[in-house]
């Protein structure tokens, strides 16, 4: 599953070298920056290595903290990615176990919580509002927590389809997902997934409905799914020709993808031969409504604070910061503003793809 997700990529960022020349004019103050310099550049590090680990990364980024907002944003944003595609890779091993499932999903919940925070208690302190379409716009860090809070319930439905519960259950959870991401489509212009999990919903509704000997309303559910999941693979085919940054994804190579479709075939076939056998009930014009709520594994974002500043910054050490130079003085001595490169990310490639087995 790990080319499933879509993953922007981390976000370039120029180096901080904390060189605040007669700014910090202490030997504590001057701690501080080379401090902030070292901790800053290890977590970068980080970011783009492939056998990091939560616990590694939640300590790293603790010791990365600064006061200056733009940063904390900054950083605390990479962070909420990086979470995502630790979820993302972990999600693409082979025979995933349950525990390993557990850490996908809370992973995505704390992203959730990350962009969520930022949102709303850091972005705001911003000086200059982020532009139209750019990652700190409200727009797009809605688009941000919805997408990993939807993801959080893919791997929900995943358990629940792999564990053999009832249809009703996937049907509700697929429901709830796919309203997620009409959410995000509200925000941002993304459909691919809600397409998707809608013909999930329908689908399991269709075997809901069979079994309970409606089976004129279950063809019409299951012919609902067709429509939803034969939209899902255009808009894949649209996904694959569109330009720019992010990951290879191909979400229509997907095993679990193609399952879906095969599923939704052979279950209407199904439906089709009994009611011509046994049924002999009408198609109903329109499809059933979907009124279904999980009962369980709704993926809410995990609160996340951000750590206190580090004991060293005591208000004695912050007075010796001489916050009286002018701009003028720090810029005749600073260096001439280096070029941004983008990151350097490992580059991934899917395992084997089982999917998740549809009964």
């Amino acid at each position: 599953m790990a080319h499933w997700f879509h993953r922007n990529p981390l976000k370039a960022t120029a180096p901080a070298s904390f060189n605040l020349y007669g700014v910090a004019s202490s030997p504590a103050a001057n701690k501080i920056c080379n401090d902030l310099r070292t901790a800053r550049a290890r977590l970068l590090d980080m970011f783009t290595d492939a056998a990091c680990s939560p616990e590694v990364m939640k300590k790293s980024s603790e010791d990365a903290q600064q006061d200056a907002v733009f940063e904390l944003v900054s950083m605390a944003f990479n962070l909420a990615l990086w979470y995502t595609k630790f979820a993302s890779r972990l999600a693409g091993k082979e025979d995933i176990t349950e525990d390993e499932a557990k850490d996908v999903h809370k992973s995505l919940k704390i992203a959730a919580g990350i962009f969520k925070t930022l949102k709303e208690a850091h972005i705001p302190r911003l000086i200059t509002p982020a532009e139209k379409g750019r990652d700190l716009e409200p727009r797009v860090i809605d688009t941000y927590i919805l997408q990993s809070q939807a993801e959080a319930q893919e791997v929900t439905i995943a358990r629940a389809i792999e564990l053999k519960h009832n249809a009703s259950l996937v049907a509700a959870l697929a429901f709830e997902t796919a309203n997620f991401y009409q959410k995000a489509v509200k925000a941002s212009n993304v459909e691919l997934k809600q397409h998707f999990y809608m013909a999930y919903a329908h689908c399991y509704h269709g075997q809901t409905l069979l079994a309970g000997d409606k089976c004129g309303e279950a063809i019409r559910s299951l012919q609902e799914a067709e429509k939803f999941y034969a939209r899902a693979e255009a808009l894949c085919k649209e996904y694959r020709q569109i330009k720019g940054p992010g990951s290879t994804a191909k979400p229509s190579e997907q095993l679990f993808f193609r399952k879906l479709g095969t599923f939704i075939k052979n279950t209407l076939e199904k439906c089709q031969r009994e009611n011509g056998f046994i049924y002999f009930h009408k198609v109903p014009a329109e499809a059933p409504a979907l009124e279904l709520k999980a009962s369980f594994g709704l993926a809410e974002p995990t609160a996340f604070e951000l750590p206190p500043l580090s004991s060293q910054c005591t208000p004695e050490t912050y007075a010796t910061f001489d916050l009286t130079r002018t701009q003028r003085d720090a810029k005749a001595k600073a260096k001439p503003e280096e070029e941004i490169k983008p990151v350097k990310e490992p580059d991934l490639k899917p395992q084997n793809d089982t999917g998740c087995v549809i009964a």
